[in-house]
């Protein structure tokens, strides 16, 4: 049996029918960009979310730069991230000529907030918090410590589209959710897609201002803008996924369960839930100090697996100007040597599963 990483086009046929009407029904009106289905994509999201606005944008790395943007964040100025996150999270930061700050993870994957405040300085502006994996950070405490200090927080929902700490959405905790819909997430489009949350009117109206050459009104450019509008055909069919999202974030929560409850070896560590978290499992992500030799025998077992993230951004190549050098995040470091993300997908079997539940049970290090 051969088991992909991730199926993708099974829930589309699941809601084919849906998909196809709306589809052939957005060609047929002929408006493209930035006409009434992005209108109803961003009132739906903004109503499931629970916040007041939502704006489409291109992407999710567009929504956390031109967030930092907006804010006023840049040179001479500080952001607090976590060490373990995807590079893009970082980029947002240092787009604006920012200076990420990074803290550490704890044994959830997200930023260990216990270790936020001995990082804040006085150039510290802002708390980027990515809700890794599909499950929140422990945002009680970072908006208590965003308080005191009176720092911004903003929120990297590009994995965690419904999950929810103390019963409250991600995205709704800071100033601005930032969302992406790639393919591959949870609330996923048929291309790139991106998007933000906020409660204030006024951010939600630059946004729109940014996304659109820096124009309110054609022609007439208030600022140095970009070209990140949610396009009508990703709009439309986001409306539809999103009416089955919680289906759908409910089936990989029961997929998660039988992966938490089936493995049963030594050598492999299973993710935890943090208190007062509900997930959404974006990835199902384990832990061996045999990772490398783990992937090859699922592998030459037809199970495909993926590493997130083989490099943390503090020894990527691209920020080497910012001087850190091997050992100084022994945590990430040792994360992206050890974590291994399990098939996990929409449409799943039973068969499938249960073959890769075997075969990990089975599994055994030539060397301990």
């Amino acid at each position: 049996m051969k088991v992909a990483s991730n199926v993708l086009d099974r829930q589309y046929f699941k809601y084919k029918k849906e998909y196809d009407k709306k589809l052939i029904e957005v060609m047929e009106k002929g408006w493209y960009i930035t006409g009434p289905e992005l209108e109803n994509f961003e009132a739906e999201f903004a109503k499931y979310c629970g916040s007041k606005y939502c704006v489409g944008l291109a992407s999710g790395l567009d929504a956390l730069w031109l967030a930092f943007r907006i804010l006023g964040i840049g040179k001479s100025d500080e952001v607090i991230v976590q060490s373990n996150t995807y590079i893009a999270t970082v980029m947002g930061i240092t787009i604006n000529d920012a200076t990420p700050i990074f803290v550490e993870p704890n044994d959830f994957y997200n930023m260990d907030v216990n270790k936020i405040e001995e990082k804040i300085t006085k150039k510290t502006k802002a708390i980027l918090v990515t809700h890794l994996y599909g499950q929140s950070t422990k945002m009680d405490t970072v908006m208590k410590i965003a308080k005191k200090h009176k720092l911004y927080v903003v929120e990297d929902c590009a994995q965690a589209h419904g999950s929810t700490f103390d019963g409250k959405m991600v995205g709704t905790f800071g100033i601005i959710g930032c969302y992406s819909f790639y393919p591959s997430k949870n609330l996923g489009a048929f291309g790139d897609a991106g998007g933000i949350i906020t409660n204030d009117p006024d951010i939600a109206a630059k946004f729109k201002i940014y996304r659109n050459y820096g124009s309110e009104k054609r022609y007439y450019n208030q600022v140095v803008g970009t070209n990140s509008r949610l396009d009508e055909l990703q709009a439309a069919l986001l409306r539809i996924k999103l009416k089955h999202l919680d289906e759908l974030n409910n089936e990989r929560t029961e997929l998660a369960e039988k992966y938490l409850k089936g493995i049963n070896n030594k050598y492999i560590e299973l993710p935890k839930i943090e208190k007062k978290v509900k997930p959404v499992w974006h990835q199902f992500v384990i832990r061996t100090k045999y990772r490398d030799e783990f992937q090859q025998y699922l592998a030459d077992n037809d199970i495909t697996t993926l590493i997130h993230y083989p490099i943390p951004p503090h020894m990527s190549e691209a920020y080497q100007y910012l001087g850190y050098k091997k050992g100084d995040f022994p945590i990430a470091e040792e994360y992206a040597n050890e974590v291994l993300s399990l098939p996990i997908y929409n449409g799943m079997t039973e068969e499938e599963q249960q073959y890769v539940i075997d075969k990990i049970n089975e599994f055994k290090p030539r060397k301990k």
